[in-house]
């Protein structure tokens, strides 16, 4: 019945050698079950309950992308995403998690609605590829960057704001050896590395100590019941709807979730899809309704559930690469999700110390794209580059976002080049500078 269903011998693979490309897949990703978790709870947000949502989104919106495309994706909630509802909308704007919660609901439904009617194309189109690379790559950034403050391996410094933590430390040595091993890992190409980097570093934290106590405290047992997803699931709130500065300050926030939504799952399915042999002869991915029907209502379960935005993830070219070519290998993964639930203890003990290397390697790996940015016009370079240093150094996607389109907005009517940006992309543009410059009707 799978392999009829799958259509295994029209894909030329096999049952075993998608179970295994599944597996793969898990490997390369299953650190999102402690990082997610390690990220969100600086929300308040209860942390054993994370774990279970992160581990049931993940499987739930990648069965569902297994069952209506039959591609190797995998998804679960998105790093980027995360540190932005974290640190920008929850930290820097003061949103109680709950309504930011909401906000990533109707975030959904925009999507939902744009992925149905065929806008969600035009405004990714709206936006330069440059300026695509851009965002990740300041993500990417901006992801090692808190990894790195995380470990204390950087700190805040009154005279040069940011400066260096005290590598003699227990934790930011531990952190920086976990860096090291995982980078070595990786360039070995090692299955798992980020995984087999973190669980390195949670051991080594047992001999390590900070305070008098070990870094990494052993948990009562290693296997037990997956905890309550109640502290978290189905909390969300739109308080913020009934206050006219609620919505104004709500709106370029939703406006960004949509965005990097949007680019992120867009660049992901095609570049793993392309690696598969999916596309067709003119690169067009067949059933691309399907795959974003799929991503759109994952980011409705991800509001419901209880933690920020389920993406496609780049990880699953891993997969793909071991072989997988249909919804099996994501099926695989999605199974194996559930079954990590029952390690919650084991996933709760791992340290800050050994998330923070993680965020670093990821952080590297969304930066190497920097090269398709084609750096020698200056005209593409420059709001490119403004966006990579804005998201980090502002702290906010957002912000980032924001004034890479306004550059690449003043820099085409400037030299006299308006098709350089479609006629929507100017309609992005001036909604980032009513934001930006608090006119109507951002005036909050």
């Amino acid at each position: 019945m799978l392999r009829r269903f799958f259509k295994l011998e029209e894909h030329g693979t096999t049952m075993g050698c998608e179970a295994q490309a599944g597996l793969t897949t898990f490997a390369a990703m299953a650190y999102i079950l402690a990082v997610n978790p390690a990220i969100l709870a600086n929300t308040g947000m209860d942390k054993g309950a994370l774990v279970t949502v992160t581990a049931l989104t993940a499987a739930i919106a990648t069965a569902l992308m297994a069952l209506l495309t039959n591609y190797p994706l995998a998804l679960a909630p998105g790093m980027g995403i995360n540190a932005f509802f974290t640190f920008t909308i929850c930290g820097a704007k003061g949103v109680p998690w709950p309504e930011a919660l909401g906000m990533v609901f109707i975030n959904g439904l925009i999507f939902l609605a744009l992925s149905v009617t065929g806008v969600r194309e035009k405004i990714i189109a709206a936006i330069p590829p440059a300026l695509k690379i851009a965002v990740t790559c300041g993500i990417g950034i901006f992801i090692a960057f808190i990894g790195l403050r995380n470990g204390g391996v950087i700190v805040a410094d009154k005279a040069t704001y940011v400066g260096p933590g005290d590598f003699t430390s227990g934790p930011v040595a531990l952190c920086l050896g976990g860096i090291g091993l995982t980078a070595v890992l990786v360039a070995y190409r090692v299955p798992g590395a980020i995984v087999l980097g973190m669980l390195a570093a949670t051991v080594a934290g047992l001999f390590v100590t900070s305070g008098g106590a070990a870094v990494t405290q052993l948990p009562p047992s290693f296997v037990a019941w997956p905890h309550s997803p109640a502290p978290v699931m189905l909390k969300l709130k739109f308080d913020f709807l009934t206050r006219a500065a609620g919505i104004e300050a709500a709106l370029p926030l939703i406006l960004t979730l949509l965005l990097v939504d949007m680019f992120d799952n867009i660049g992901t399915l095609t570049a793993v899809t392309k690696r598969a042999g999916l596309l067709d002869a003119q690169g067009r991915l067949p059933k691309a309704g399907r795959a974003l029907l799929a991503d759109s209502c994952a980011t409705i379960l991800s509001a419901l559930c209880g933690t920020s935005t389920v993406v496609t993830y780049i990880e699953s070219a891993s997969g793909v690469a071991a072989g997988g070519r249909t919804g099996l290998t994501a099926l695989t993964t999605a199974a194996l999700m559930l079954l990590a639930l029952f390690l919650t203890p084991v996933i709760l003990a791992v340290p800050a110390a050994a998330t923070a290397p993680a965020l670093v390697i990821v952080g590297i790996f969304m930066m190497q794209s920097v090269v398709e940015i084609p750096m020698e016009d200056f005209a593409v370079a420059a709001p490119a580059v403004l966006t990579i240093f804005a998201i980090p150094l502002t702290f906010s996607i957002a912000q980032g976002l924001g004034l890479g389109v306004l550059a690449a907005a003043l820099l085409a009517l400037a030299l006299r080049r308006p098709r350089d940006l479609p006629p929507l992309g100017y309609v992005v543009a001036a909604v980032f500078f009513l934001y930006f410059f608090k006119l109507w009707p951002f005036r909050g």
